[in-house]
């Protein structure tokens, strides 16, 4: 562990001068300590297979599901264990801590369950069946969070755990992800201040060019582990470091702090997963793999959710492809984190330079027609601009007018679904998604917050009995998405670091090779993004030794080679999974 050390040494030393390095180190080392003193070592974990093709996060609020008289985590393991057992293993338990405004990512206490939900114990009895991912909202705290009110009270050690901004500083370069003022008034013991408050006036960011915030964070890091935490998501940490005169975004600091995070948990938790959630254009979301073995296990594939919901409005899949065949990474020790839908809307900055400004726009408008809301931005030169659509991702993938029946509807939202299956990574399913959820347009106008449209809480009675239906949209898409996961779950090929090649496919069609780093038999994934049908003709051949015969995985249907060429007839949003026979 000396090098680690020499690491831990030096990222304090370039966030807080050479004079605090040592003390810093020393503290570091002493929590280090601590920990393994009271938890069992962990086997030894290579970099390399911390997650493979069996790992499937499942995306949920932990009130997500409710059930009369009982405690809504519980609740959640009960859905969980009886519905989903086979085709997940991980649950990404959104923060479950006590909050004060945007479902939980406003935090009062870091270290505390909402008690209406559960407490420890309830998150224990989920773990003892599922892997846990947390989040640690690492940006900024409630202001009815304890440290804050300390620091309106100016008590030790909390006057710099926050950032106190006169209000006269020209703040224009700053990047605002809000239409909302940066700064925000309070009343402390000695008198006014304006707190940086980067999402609302009720998270106040945290100040982590004082060493007492990163350290009081890495004691976050090390209880949630203990709790049974195996992937954790720094959520918005890109925005953690503030230099007054600079965009305030991505600076050199952050990506410090990312790595002596990753050096402190490989030191005591080997297994856990570090995932970073930079909603931002591609090439600065992938900047937090760093060097491939120092900072980010994951990053959120932020570009893939819009690109996706473009090939399926516009029936070609060019920029998708052309996309994907761009997505390497640096080493095996690294992966992407895939998803489509999640608690937040569809960012579109992340599109920004793949799609052209006329197609950013027309999924915009695309929103709107399907009842959604799209959140702005304020940009330094005084204008606003598109940043987030605010609509649940099945609603996004329906045409414009018309109404149509649930296996239609079904089958060309399973066709995006398969995209995030088969493109190498770990996929992160939302549970609406999952469960063939729609536009919660009621709870949004009673919120007034655009992000509630994809945020309805579930009554467990009536979701298992839609689930039970074949007359519901929510059992098309449910059993059609159990189909796909356990699939998916079975195969080697889709091995979240194993090989990915983009097939050259009509523009209808998404083609993808997938193969594992063992060179195990390789799966040809083929999705029609159309509502006409379409004949490839495909060979095998330029991928692998082709043999004779190919199964489709997700109908057991045989195909046959002919003069060495497959060829393959898809209906309208169909979806192939070829593996040789």
């Amino acid at each position: 562990m000396i090098d680690n050390h020499r690491r831990i040494l030096d990222i304090l030393a370039f966030l807080y001068g050479k004079d605090q390095s040592l003390r810093l180190a020393e503290l570091v080392r002493q929590k280090i300590d601590r920990f393994r003193a009271g938890h069992l070592a962990e086997p030894f974990y290579d970099p390399a297979f911390r997650v493979d093709e069996n790992d499937v996060i499942m995306i949920a609020y932990g009130d997500m599901v409710q059930s009369e008289g009982e405690k809504p985590l519980t609740t959640l393991k009960h859905f969980a264990v009886k519905t989903l057992k086979d085709v997940i293993n991980t649950i990404h338990i959104l923060p479950f801590f006590p909050y004060s405004s945007d479902d939980g990512f406003s935090v009062i206490d870091y270290l505390q369950v909402k008690p209406e939900w559960g407490d420890w114990d309830s998150v224990a009895e989920i773990a003892s069946e599922f892997d846990l991912m947390f989040d640690v909202v690492v940006n900024h705290i409630s202001q009815f969070s304890r440290w804050f009110q300390a620091f309106l009270a100016q008590e030790e050690p909390y006057q710099d755990y926050f950032i106190a901004v006169d209000p006269s500083v020209d703040l224009s370069q700053v990047f605002r992800p809000r239409a909302l003022p940066l700064l925000t008034a309070c009343q402390t013991t000695a008198g006014e201040r304006h707190v940086w408050t980067t999402f609302s006036a009720d998270q106040v960011d945290l100040n982590f060019s004082n060493p007492a915030v990163l350290m009081a964070m890495l004691d976050v890091f090390l209880f949630y582990v203990a709790h049974g935490a195996r992937f954790i998501r720094l959520d918005a940490v890109a925005f953690i470091w503030k230099e007054i005169g600079t965009n305030c975004l991505h600076l050199p600091q952050v990506h410090q702090i990312v790595e002596l995070i990753r050096t402190v948990l490989d030191e005591t938790a080997p297994q856990v997963v570090l995932i970073t959630e930079t909603n931002v254009p591609h090439h600065e979301n992938i900047s937090y793999f760093g060097d491939g073995h120092h900072e980010a296990q994951m990053v959120y594939n932020f570009s893939l959710p819009p690109l996706v919901l473009h090939s399926i409005q516009t029936g070609t899949t060019r920029k998708l492809k052309d996309w994907a065949s761009s997505l390497d990474l640096p080493t095996t020790e690294v992966t992407f984190f895939n998803f489509l839908a999640s608690h937040d809307g569809i960012g579109l900055l992340p599109a920004r330079g793949i799609l052209s400004d006329e197609e950013i726009d027309s999924l915009a408008n695309h929103t709107l027609a399907r009842g959604g809301r799209v959140s702005y931005k304020n940009n330094p030169d005084g204008s606003t601009s598109p940043y987030e659509m605010n609509i649940n991702y099945l609603e996004a993938t329906r045409p414009s007018g018309g109404e149509e029946a649930a296996e239609q509807t079904a089958r060309r939202f399973l066709a995006t679904q398969s995209v995030l299956l088969a493109l190498r990574g770990v996929p992160g399913i939302y549970y609406h998604s999952l469960l063939g959820s729609e536009n919660w347009v009621e709870g949004m106008l009673t919120t007034g917050q655009n992000r509630t449209i994809n945020r309805e809480k579930l009554r467990y009675s009536e979701l298992m009995a839609d689930l039970a239906n074949p007359d519901t949209l929510r059992y098309h898409v449910f059993t059609g998405y159990k189909a796909l996961l356990a699939v998916r779950r079975a195969e080697r090929a889709f091995d979240p670091h194993g090989e990915q090649v983009v097939m050259n496919t009509p523009d209808s069609i998404f083609g993808l090779y997938r193969r594992g780093r063992k060179m195990e038999q390789g799966v040809f994934c083929l999705a029609n993004f159309t509502n006409l049908p379409v004949t490839v003709s495909m060979e095998p051949g330029l991928f692998e030794n082709a043999s004779r015969e190919y199964i489709d995985l997700l109908s057991d249907t045989h195909h046959l080679l002919s003069e060495g060429c497959l060829s393959l007839y898809l209906s309208p949003y169909q979806v192939i999974w070829l593996k040789a026979f």
